[in-house]
């Protein structure tokens, strides 16, 4: 990518997560949200990716952290999953704005569930669909294709499944047609950020679409082979020690600077990122704040 088209400046800042730092005064919570504070010139724009399941935990860490909800310029949600996605109108209406750009992929709303131990709604909740959203000042972006948020930040749009090792971590099912069908999680889309002299930062939710994959699609859209630094939930929390290891050598052939994984990612897969990249390793926490 050009440096027409990278950032100058990324700061990141984890406003919520499954685990807070030391004497953190955050509150943690199962799920993710992490704001993405760009600058390309004189251009700044704030990106809050996902919105976990709790707004009021999420709004009193925002306070907290001295981070004003009205200056969020933007919100990508990366899937339908509830502890991406809850609160999402009630965000909305405290950021107080109109036409706030919600970027997520055209399948966000679909049914999706879980059958074990029992039948039970796990994507979208009621008041955060499609008209609670617009009503609550959102401006809804639905793409299956890759999107600029501004320059140096775009999303992955729907990922190209290639590695035959990673699968969506879970036992996930959807309706179509009345027809009770596998769901892959296409939904599963992640930030990428190009910044000048560094090369790319890539910010994902869950990764259902598999890390290793989702770093593949970042090299492809931006032209960009230099992987920087990855941050977000790999959903490696109930993969097979065969699995974790083989991504973990993938991840090591993009040589990043820095890795933070935490939500879904796992004990025993953070265990063997820190075994593999030692410092470069550390565990995704609530409170956490990368100046990149």
């Amino acid at each position: 990518m050009s440096t027409q088209n990278t950032l100058e400046d990324l700061t990141i800042t984890v406003i919520a997560e499954d685990s807070v730092q030391y004497e953190s005064p955050y509150l943690g919570q199962h799920g993710i949200s992490i704001l993405m504070q760009t600058r390309k010139d004189t251009c700044s724009k704030n990106v809050l990716m996902d919105v976990a399941q709790n707004p009021e935990a999420l709004l009193e860490n925002m306070d907290k952290m001295g981070i004003p909800p009205a200056c969020i310029d933007a919100i990508v949600l990366t899937h339908c999953h509830y502890d991406h996605t809850q609160g999402i109108s009630r965000v909305l209406q405290t950021i107080g704005k109109r036409d706030v750009p919600v970027i997520a992929h055209p399948e966000l709303f679909r049914p999706h569930f879980i059958q074990d131990p029992e039948l039970r709604h796990i994507g979208v909740m009621d008041g955060d669909g499609p008209a609670e959203i617009e009503a609550s000042g959102g401006r809804l972006f639905l793409s299956r294709d890759c999107l600029q948020i501004t320059p140096g930040l775009c999303t992955t749009g729907e990922v190209t499944r290639q590695t035959d090792f990673e699968e969506v971590g879970m036992s996930l099912f959807t309706l179509r047609d009345g027809r009770l069908e596998p769901d892959p999680v296409l939904d599963d889309i992640t930030v990428i950020a190009d910044v000048d002299g560094k090369g790319l930062v890539i910010v994902t939710g869950c990764s259902h679409a598999g890390i290793v994959n989702i770093c593949h699609q970042a090299v492809a859209l931006t032209g960009t082979k230099k992987i920087h630094g990855i941050i977000g939930g790999f959903h490696l929390i109930e993969a097979s020690a065969q699995r974790i290891k083989k991504t973990v050598q993938e991840l090591k052939k993009f040589d990043p600077a820095w890795i933070a994984a935490g939500h879904c990612t796992g004990f025993k897969a953070q265990a063997e990122l820190y075994t593999t990249f030692k410092e470069r390793f550390t565990p995704l926490q609530t409170g956490m704040v990368l100046n990149v």
